[in-house]
């Protein structure tokens, strides 16, 4: 056994006897998924521990001392320089650690004190209630923890007014390196002195950086540069303020990434709310233009100024995050835009209205190059447009070609005025290297993200990860700036001594030995003990691709959107009214989650690669393939992750792919079988439902179905029936139809689930649309493979789609209308069977063909109706349709109903997942998340699209929410109900 792992095991024991109440996590597929970020590195840790409370922490770091294991505290996991990887000890808060544990408001704005995992968009969730919010505003507020921004000091948009984490901390509670506990709180000189007259850690602590502060304070004042993103990490600069004769701690550890003191609460500042928001949209021919123009701008005083680059607008445009902005950013084609700015004005009414002036009246001075100039009020296209700038990172990894934006030199700042003398160097030295490349950022602050368009894969695409570093560091200390501005130095830290030079970067290490004699708190970053150590140098920790080239070309290609995760962390979002992803939401299992499950299935191709070539297998193998069986068991397969991910990791697609070649070797379970034939056996209960219902309803039927199946129940059996039933179609007759009678006939394309449980929404279907118009014709269930696809049957599948395709390309070749009654399974003609087929056919919603109705029929809309309906969307259609709910909610408006969408998660049903026994408590707990709270509001009638969100509704509630055609149904034609 090697010396990390005797370390280590008597760390666990100990650890395990000292009343440790959190997760310990040492399995092969959780260390996996643990060893990487938002980097281009991959660094496998000896396990991941997951603490519940302060006293949890206190443990850890206690036996991880006496064993000598080094440990890394983790927050959000984005880190794009490998703050939070580590060969030794993770400690991730993310999972347990979320507490909000006090607000106290005062007439300022309050003091909050919160445990370390709680993410920023919680955390201003809860602020916004009483009017007030945190204002650091990173674009990966959705999923980035406290803990993390105070440890890079993080910044983001705004910061020129608003400032940086370290702004607004208070206090942070800390174990220390020996397990004892520490709160750093503003003080004077005098308290500090006197605390250093101690001797134990504490006055070592105290002594040596009030030592430091004072007798380097010249070299502090030469070294640290005058703008707003200041030397990041050993806050030097700030630590005691003499005029104020404040000494505080905390500046200190913001930046530190957790190599002085492991944090168990930080108390914040936080700050009213703006009242009122404008955007200036500003679109240029030019990207050094839009630089360039960046100091006329300043001159009217927004809170921030972002840039973009064509390569980020040009992939947007085959995103989701285009919807609903498309209009600001799209409704000019002869323009070619290069560079979009984005100018935000808050405050007071009044404040945004002054803003917008002062930018009118420097309109004559704008550049030729300007191609024009929105101004937009709605907050909702607000928000839109921030989340494309938000997206940015993840979308220039969406890149082809091999190459994908990676970062490594992606948070250069610099002077503002300097900045584009700066961008044209640097693009210079990109273009000399033959490298494409995106860019980004807070334009009004200098800093800028730049991507690099790299095959981490090419070995000497790799290399030029080291020259590129250098020359850039040069570049930006010669424009008297930095080479990290926002996003920390991880394992840049090497560059430390070149940019704080050998005096201050000595003084460093002093402090550092201060904090953690041993060296053990995040070793190898920014800076080690005086005789301890190396810190890490760029180009000597393992690159991910390095690892993925060893992939053969087959499973590459079947498994290239794992290989594209660049570990953006979009699927870690907070919010538990966002669609993706609902695995990950309900358990807090990284493992499970879209990032997790791609680094499983990376680590499974590569070892699987390695087997093949060598003819045999590995305990590795076998450990990582278990491991990555296990997270896909729990994928819901909602598809969110295909759109809402930037780099559109497509999950249920991989997952078939990967099962089909689990069970190649291996027996499957007996439900796969059930399954399989599943929607054989949905007809023959649709022919004798009332029969079907009452054995189902049985004990010893139920006994078996669940003994044998492994189902906790099925829905009961409720298919349309009597005369307002449209009638089959026949193909012949379609082909005798002219031109205008098509387009006026529908063609309803019944799904197995719907049909057989669901029945009365075909027939209000059919009711309105014959209503509005149309005539309406039926295509009966037949198989659609969904089931077969999602366990990896594809050979079957295959069969199904070619023969579904081909019919509904018959049907389509007449001209009428083919619509669907669930976005589930009717967005399969455009998703999966594309994959067997080549080829796609769309069906129609019912909202799109429903709102051409009402537009024929109802040229004014009937009276308002009293009373007002909710819209729950089903989490495949706000993923894979996000126009819809938009849709609903006119058709409603021309029928004098009010309907509202609500933002919900996965209702936690997705086909048959809901009713497997093993996921019985995770489909439960992801129903309460979102859609228990909504379904028991009781200020609007609460209407679902999805069936299986209808169904689940009814298990848990007792109480099925009607369609919304149910509900036009009964406005336009009651007698026919």
């Amino acid at each position: 056994m090697r010396p990390d792992d005797l370390r280590f095991a008597k760390f666990a024991d100990a650890l395990a006897g000292s009343g440790f109440l959190g997760d310990l996590e040492t399995g092969a597929g959780a260390r996996e998924v643990a060893a990487t970020d938002n980097s281009i590195y991959h660094l496998l840790p000896l396990a991941v521990a997951y603490p519940r409370s302060g006293e949890d922490i206190n443990r850890i770091v206690r036996e991880a001392a006496r064993a000598g294991v080094p440990i890394c505290a983790r927050g959000g996991n984005t880190g794009t320089n490998g703050q939070s990887l580590s060969r030794g000890l993770i400690v991730d808060f993310a999972r347990h650690m979320n507490r909000i544990i006090s607000v106290e408001s005062d007439e300022t704005g309050a003091r909050v004190r919160v445990e370390p995992g709680v993410v920023l968009d919680q955390l201003n969730a809860a602020l916004s209630e009483r009017g007030l919010f945190f204002p650091p505003m990173v674009s990966t507020a959705s999923r980035a923890t406290i803990g993390g921004m105070v440890g890079t000091d993080a910044s983001g948009k705004g910061s020129r007014r608003y400032g940086k984490t370290s702004d607004y901390v208070e206090a942070v509670e800390l174990v220390l390196s020996n397990g004892e506990d520490w709160t750093a709180e503003p003080m004077t000189a005098a308290r500090a002195e006197e605390l250093g007259a101690t001797v134990d850690m504490v006055g070592n602590i105290h002594r040596e950086v009030l030592r430091v502060v004072r007798e380097q304070a010249d070299e502090i004042a030469r070294v640290f540069p005058e703008m707003n993103r200041g030397l990041t990490g050993y806050n030097l600069q700030k630590v005691y303020e003499e005029p104020l004769d404040r000494f505080f701690l905390g500046s200190l550890l913001a930046g530190s990434e957790g190599t002085l003191a492991v944090t168990k609460a930080v108390t914040l500042r936080a700050i009213p709310k703006p009242r009122a928001k404008a955007l200036a949209v500003v679109r240029y021919s030019g990207f050094e233009t839009g630089l360039r123009d960046v100091a006329r701008l300043l001159d009217a005083d927004p809170v921030a100024i972002e840039i973009i680059d064509d390569k980020v607008i040009g992939v947007a445009q085959s995103d989701v995050v285009w919807n609903g902005i498309e209009t600001v950013l799209g409704d000019d084609p002869d323009a070619l835009t290069k560079a979009i700015s984005f100018v935000e004005f808050a405050g007071s009414a009044g404040e945004v209205e002054n803003g917008l002036a002062l930018l009118a009246g420097l309109a004559q001075a704008a550049p030729s190059e300007q191609i024009d100039i929105k101004i937009v009020r709605d907050l909702e296209t607000i928000a839109g447009l921030w989340r494309l700038r938000e997206k940015s990172v993840g979308l220039l990894a969406r890149i082809g070609g091999g190459g994908q934006g990676i970062p490594f030199v992606e948070d250069t700042a610099v002077p503002p005025e300097r900045l584009p003398e700066f961008v044209a160097r640097f693009r210079g030295t990109l273009d000399r290297y033959g490298l494409k490349y995106g860019m980004f950022g807070h334009a009004d602050v200098g800093c800028l993200h730049v991507r690099p368009f790299i095959d981490m894969k090419d070995p000497a695409q790799a290399a030029l990860i080291r020259p590129l570093s250098d020359e850039i560091a040069a570049l930006t200390k010669a424009h008297g700036g930095l080479l990290w501005g926002e996003h920390g130095r991880g394992f840049r830290g090497e560059y430390s001594p070149f940019f704080f030079g050998p005096t201050l970067y000595a003084e460093l290490q002093n402090i550092k030995r201060a904090f953690d004699p041993a060296g053990l708190l995040n070793p190898g970053k920014l800076a080690s003990p005086p005789g301890g150590d190396a810190i890490d140098r760029i180009d000597a920790i393992p690159f991910r691709g390095t690892l993925d080239a060893r992939i053969d070309e087959a499973l590459k290609q079947e498994f290239d959107r794992a290989i594209a995760c660049n570990g953006n962390g979009a699927c870690f979002s907070w919010d538990t009214h966002d669609a993706m992803c609902p695995s990950y939401k309900a358990t807090r299992d990284r493992a499970q989650s879209p990032k997790g499950r791609a680094a499983l299935l990376r680590t499974w191709a590569r070892l699987a690669s390695a087997a093949a070539r060598t003819g045999s297998t590995s305990s590795d193998l076998a450990a990582i393939e278990s491991a990555t069986a296990a997270s896909l068991a729990t994928c819901l397969s909602c598809k969110a992750c295909t759109t809402s991910c930037p780099v559109n990791v497509d999950i249920p697609t991989m997952k078939s792919r990967f099962y089909e070649r689990y069970y190649a070797r291996r027996p499957r379970p007996r439900r796969h079988g059930l399954v399989k034939r599943l929607e054989l056996l949905l007809a023959v209960g649709r022919r004798v439902p009332a029969l079907v219902n009452f054995a189902a309803g049985s004990k010893p039927v139920r006994d078996v179905i669940r003994a044998f199946g492994g189902f906790v129940d099925l829905p009961r059996f409720a298919p349309a029936a009597g005369p307002l039933v449209p009638p089959v179609v026949d193909i012949r007759y379609l082909r005798s139809l002219g031109a205008d009678e098509a387009a006026r006939t529908v063609v309803l394309i019944e799904d197995s689930f719907t049909a057989s449980f669901d029945g009365a929404v075909l027939a209000a279907a059919a009711a309105v649309l014959g209503h509005v118009g149309f005539r309406v014709l039926r295509l009966p269930p037949k198989p659609n493979g969904k089931a077969l696809h999602l366990l990896g049957m594809r050979r079957g599948f295959a069969d199904i789609a070619r023969r579904r395709v081909a019919e509904l390309e018959g049907l389509a070749a007449t001209g009428v209308n083919l619509v669907g009654l669930d976005a589930a399974t009717s967005l399969m003609f455009e998703q999966e069977y594309r994959e067997f087929t080549g080829t796609s056919v769309r069906l129609s919603g019912l909202e799109d063909i429903i709102l051409r109705g009402l537009d024929h029929f109802l040229p004014a809309a009937p009276p308002p109706f009293p009373g007002g309906f909710r819209l729950l969307s089903h989490c495949t259609e706000a993923a894979l349709r996000p126009t819809a709910a938009g849709k609903w909610k006119q058709a409603f408006a021309q029928c004098g109903l009010a309907l509202e969408p609500q933002r919900t998660g996965c209702c936690g049903m997705a086909g048959m997942f809901g009713h497997e026994a093993e996921n019985e408590a995770i489909s439960e707990r992801l129903f309460d998340l979102s859609w228990r709270p909504a379904l028991a509001k009781e200020d609007a009638v609460a209407v679902a699209t999805g069936f299986s969100c209808r169904c689940q509704s009814a298990r848990l509630t007792g109480k099925r929410p009607a369609h919304p055609i149910e509900i036009i149904r009964d406005r336009l034609c009651p007698t026919r109900i």
